[in-house]
Formats: C-alpha cells, structure tokens, sequence
C-alpha cells in the first residue's frame, strides 16, 4: 500500500489534488450510513425563524459604506431595520 500525501500542509492550506487524489475519492453515497448521518449534522442549525432573501437596491456608497463595517453586515442591516420599524 502506498503512503498518501497529505491534502493539507502544517499551515492548513489545501494543496492542489492530483489525479491520483481524485481516483481515491470515494462518493457522498459510498460513505458509512453512520459518517453520512453525522456529516449531514455540520452547518447552521435549523432555525425556528426563517429569514427571507430579498433585493433592495442601494446607493453604491451607502452599501460600501455597510460593508466595511466587516463580516456580519447583513445581521446589524436587520437589526437597525427591526429597531425602526419593529415594535
């Protein structure tokens, strides 16, 4: 049996995958019941309240200004929305 090389390096990247990586993948479906199960848990949870996708149409400058306030722009845009106009 040959020694595999490693998918990622001491820092974590991901190298890029040979042939010989891709011929060893093994398919969603071709995984234990049980590891496919466990798999399928990963992510966000479920939420009670849904949120709904919308398109609004901005100013440039004011959706640049919006985001680089950094990651989590879209949650405090809702919560300066609710504070307005939920009561």
């Amino acid at each position: 049996m040959r020694a595999k090389k490693p998918l990622t390096d001491a820092s974590g990247e991901v190298r890029a995958l040979s042939q010989e990586d891709m011929t060893d993948m093994v398919p969603f479906s071709g995984l234990p019941p049980s590891l496919q199960t466990k798999l399928k848990k990963i992510g966000r949870p479920v939420s009670e309240h849904k949120k709904q996708a919308v398109s609004i149409r901005l100013d440039p400058d004011v959706l640049a200004a919006i985001r680089a306030t950094g990651e989590g722009w879209q949650t405090r845009v809702n919560d300066v929305l609710r504070s307005k106009f939920v009561r």
